[in-house]
Formats: C-alpha cells, structure tokens, sequence
C-alpha cells in the first residue's frame, strides 16, 4: 500500500488569497498546500479520501488516469467541492463513493445533478453513494477501512484507518473509543492547524501531545495553515512527529520526497 498526501493545507490553501506573508511567498514548494486529502493505492486499486476544492490540480499532478473510490470525512467546502471534477474518471466504470448518511444528503443538495438516476450524460459524474458508519468496518476496492469519530467544535466527523495507517483531519478532539482504535499504527496523518489555540482544530502543541499519546511510528501533521513555514515547523517538532508536505508518499514504511 502506498498513500500519497495530494494537498496538506488548510480550507484557504497555501498561498492565501490576497496575502504576502512570508510563507505566502516562499519559493519553498513544501510551503505550497493544497487543500488536504490523501490518494491510498495497492496495485491498480485507488480511494481518495476527500475531493476538495484542488482535486483536478492533484489529480493532474499525480497523473490519475482511474480512481476506484472517494471516502468523505464530512461535508465542508474544502473537503467536498471538488466532487464535480470526478467525472472524467468516472465515465467508464464509475466511482464509489463512501460517507455518513448525513453527509450524502449534503452531496446530493450541493450536487443534484450528480444523483439523478440512470446512466445519464458525460455532463455529471457516474457515482454510486455507500452509507458508512462510525465502527463499522467496510470494503473499498478491496481495502478494508475503519471509520473513527472525531470532533470538529460542533461538528462530529469520520477519520479513516486503513490497514496500519490513519487520517485524520479537522479535528480538536479524538474520544477515547477512537484513541483506542488508533493504536499500533505505522503511519497516521494528523490535524495540526496552526500556533495559536482554534476552537476546530488542533494547533502544534495539541497534535503533538495527541500523537505522543497515539503512539504511531511516524506521525505528519496536515491541514496546515499558513503561520509557518515548513522548514521551521520541522525544527520544533519532536522526533517522530513531522510537517506533511503536498506530494508527500509513505511506502513501506518510509516517507519518499519524489516532489521536492
């Protein structure tokens, strides 16, 4: 299994709109964040966890030509707006697509078109929707994936396990039944916003202590904001615990840095 960080940034990105921040302006192409979602593959088989708003861009720069599946976290913007740009890759054999039932309601209001019955045209993407649920594990093209609750401030939200690997992102809280199913990974993929408390996302010291507490081999934070830069996040963070970085692929236990 090899998973691939196809954006790590938070729901603006990174640059930001408008702004000339220093990391805004950094040549650094480790401080250029997409929005955050995560391509899983083995093989020919493919999932995405989220399409947000930067899909088609990730999906140009990695090459996609097939995508098996999209698992969703939850319904924001920066998570879901990119669910338009699945077409292409859907029309030969369609694309699953796997979230909580409240969730594919929200799809099916941002996206009527894209759930209208039958084969339809080339003008919507051919999906079919799987409702999920928190603890019950499930298939998607062939991977078996464990859907974990988090909390987002008022929202309640899924993190994903797959194998000995997780994803966690937008979260300010993990409940203990979560932490519990969280243990022994290799890798996990971790919510780490910015310095300054937030009231939905963990800031560094937050994630931090959270993933000391998990335990995981490597821990990357993602959904980053645009208050550092990623070469002086690194250097504060405890061994094991680093910034992710958009292109990011863990194989085999190890992080390769093919887009540097």
């Amino acid at each position: 299994m090899r998973l691939t960080v196809l954006g790590c940034g938070t729901s603006t990105g990174v640059p930001v709109i408008g702004c000339s921040c220093p990391v805004c302006r950094s040549t650094d192409p480790r401080d250029r964040r997409l929005r955050t979602s995560l391509l899983i593959e083995e093989g020919s088989r493919r999932l995405v966890i989220d399409s947000g708003p930067d899909f088609r861009a990730q999906a140009l720069r990695q090459a996609l030509d097939t995508v098996d599946g999209v698992l969703y976290t939850h319904g924001h913007a920066d998570h879901v707006l990119g669910l338009d740009d699945l077409r292409p890759l859907s029309f030969r054999r369609g694309i699953d697509i796997w979230a909580e039932k409240n969730v594919l309601e929200q799809l099916n209001r941002m996206f009527p078109y894209a759930f209208v019955p039958g084969d339809g045209m080339n003008s919507r993407p051919k999906l079919r929707e799987h409702v999920i649920q928190e603890g019950e594990r499930f298939e998607a093209s062939g991977f078996e994936i464990l859907p974990l609750r988090v909390v987002h401030g008022k929202d309640s939200i899924l993190g994903f396990r797959v194998g000995r690997a997780a994803w966690i992102t937008d979260c300010n809280e993990i409940p203990q039944v979560s932490q519990d199913l969280l243990k022994g990974l290799d890798v996990l993929f971790l919510d780490g916003l910015q310095e300054r408390s937030h009231p939905t996302h963990f800031n560094f010291e937050q994630a931090v202590v959270m993933a000391q507490k998990l335990g995981a081999g490597q821990t990357y934070l993602i959904h980053i904001g645009h208050e550092i830069r990623y070469k002086d996040l690194l250097k504060r963070l405890p061994a094991g615990i680093e910034p992710a970085w958009d292109g990011l692929t863990w194989e085999d236990k190890k992080a390769k840095k093919n887009r540097l």
